[in-house]
């Protein structure tokens, strides 16, 4: 009997473990997706903000989608730079419909359009630490970039950024410069090879991104292209997938669906995690057996010596999947954006010809036919000058998200509650003709030598506060190094088989690549 019984305590205390379970999931459930978005949408409507009518639980995604798809169906007439209804056409229709403020919904998130300069300045500088990024932007990355530094919020943020700020600055910083120029040499030398066989037309965004990944593997993670490039490869893939499922509604506990996509997805994720397992590994390896007495003062260096910290008093610490979480992140963010800001400024060079022009001339005067050094960036003002109106036209991120973590105030009138989204379209505000001029959508890299055009306010390529990129000098340097190489060495225009198509997937992209065609220049 005795038996029989205590069999019956424990089917009745898992019955009621189970029960609670049920009970707070169904609580969460209903929180998460009725109760919140509705006080959110009568707060927000108290204040006159309004915005296009939901769709119960998808809310505008299929709105959203289907106005994208249109404006993206066929490619554009001739190089035209006046991108925002193609790429954004939903905050075209929807700004003229309900102003400069309104409310859109991912699902069940709602998102406000913030495109007032000075409000958005004062969010980011200000509430940087009240805000970041929301669980639904955290789910669409997680198995692309995970929970790396571009992810995290609060005290993790703080000391992922801290501890990998190091490798991005002062002396460090410009340590890179010699891998830099000498990745590019590399580069330059394919070309060449390429133009002695008779290929005088080349695809330049390839050539970009397969710089890029070499001179990110080579300072950061001490590897080559060559050892990293199926990462890259599998990267691009995981970021193809999870740009095709914000398109989505995410369900809490969807990832453990047995989905094809799921499946695919963390197939995808376990392989990039392999590899990067395999550079750890060698970096560990090396300290084990004496070759070395440390991890090295590059990225992966200071993450590994990170790791072998005890936990902080605030709980936190770096374990191998963060590790990898943040090599994702930088493998990822530090070679394509940069790509991309590259390609996008090669075709407005290769299609204004006098602006090729002055530039080349300023390279000439300022190196004297030599590469480049640190010193010598700084007075290159009219590639500087390029480069910035290839970040404005073309921005790698074309929106910022922030969701409020408490009740925020923004200027005079506009409150935030406690679990808003808000949407910051870069893109838009970088295409304002009020903020540009009647030019606006015009390649006048004079621009930003006639008036100041702060960063934080009109001009966020790196958004702005202390969540801004961390890896913008870096960025900078590498653009600058890589273009004044190339101006020197080459002559470029555009070919006829150019065809300009804008993107996004994640990022702005060129659908079809950006097709040049290059003439050697005399010694």
């Amino acid at each position: 009997m005795a038996p029989t019984m205590a069999i019956s305590h424990v089917l009745l205390a898992i019955s009621i473990v189970c029960l609670s379970m049920f009970l707070k999931f169904t609580y969460d459930f209903i929180s998460c997706y009725l109760l919140t978005p509705r006080r959110i949408k009568k707060i927000m409507e108290k204040q006159g903000i309004h915005g296009p009518k939901p769709r119960f639980l998808v809310g505008n995604i299929l709105d959203m989608s289907s106005l994208i798809s249109k404006s993206t169906a066929k490619d554009m007439d001739f190089i035209n730079h006046d991108i925002v209804g193609r790429l954004m056409p939903h905050f075209v229709l929807w700004s003229k419909t309900y102003g400069k403020r309104f409310i859109i919904w991912n699902g069940i998130e709602p998102r406000l359009c913030l495109t007032e300069t000075e409000l958005i300045k004062e969010l980011l500088s200000k509430y940087s630490t009240l805000s970041g990024k929301s669980w639904l932007q955290q789910q669409g990355s997680k198995h692309f970039i995970g929970k790396g530094l571009l992810m995290a919020n609060g005290n993790d943020w703080y000391h992922q950024r801290h501890i990998v700020a190091p490798a991005f600055m002062g002396d460090k910083l410009k340590s890179y410069a010699g891998y830099m120029v000498e990745c590019t040499k590399e580069m330059l030398k394919s070309i060449e090879n390429a133009i002695e066989f008779g290929k005088n037309e080349v695809e330049i965004g390839e050539y970009m991104t397969r710089l890029t990944a070499d001179i990110i593997s080579r300072t950061e993670f001490d590897s080559n292209y060559e050892k990293g490039k199926q990462i890259f490869h599998l990267l691009t893939v995981l970021q193809q997938l999870c740009a095709q499922a914000s398109r989505h509604l995410c369900f809490p506990g969807s990832r453990f669906f047995p989905s094809k996509y799921n499946r695919e997805i963390k197939s995808l994720k376990m392989e990039v995690e392999r590899l990067l397992m395999e550079i750890i590994q060698s970096r560990k390896d090396c300290v084990e057996i004496g070759r070395s007495t440390s991890y090295g003062n590059d990225l992966l260096g200071l993450l590994l010596n990170e790791m072998q910290k005890k936990k902080g008093n605030d709980g936190f610490s770096l374990n191998l999947q963060l590790i990898m979480d943040e090599c994702k992140t930088f493998f990822f963010a530090g070679h394509e954006t940069t790509a991309l800001l590259l390609t996008w400024t090669v075709m407005l060079l290769a299609s204004n010809p006098s602006w090729q022009e002055k530039v080349r001339a300023e390279v000439n005067q300022v190196c004297n036919g030599q590469t480049p050094s640190v010193d010598q960036l700084s007075k290159l003002t009219m590639l500087n000058f390029v480069i910035n109106e290839s970040l404005r036209l073309y921005p790698p991120a074309t929106v910022l998200p922030r969701m409020a973590f408490e009740d925020i105030k923004l200027g005079q009138d506009l409150h935030i509650p406690k679990g808003l989204s808000i949407w910051i379209p870069v893109l838009a505000i970088h295409h304002d003709e009020e903020i540009w001029g009647k030019d606006v959508n015009e390649f006048n890299p004079d621009r930003f030598a006639t008036k100041s055009y702060a960063p934080g306010r009109h001009f966020l390529p790196f958004a702005t506060g202390p969540r801004n990129c961390v890896g913008q000098s870096f960025a900078l340097m590498e653009a600058k190094i890589i273009l004044a190489m190339l101006i020197s060495k080459f002559s470029f225009t555009i070919s006829e088989n150019y065809r300009h198509a804008p993107i996004i997937v994640l990022t702005i992209k060129p659908k079809y690549g950006v097709q040049i065609r290059l003439t050697p220049l005399s010694p």
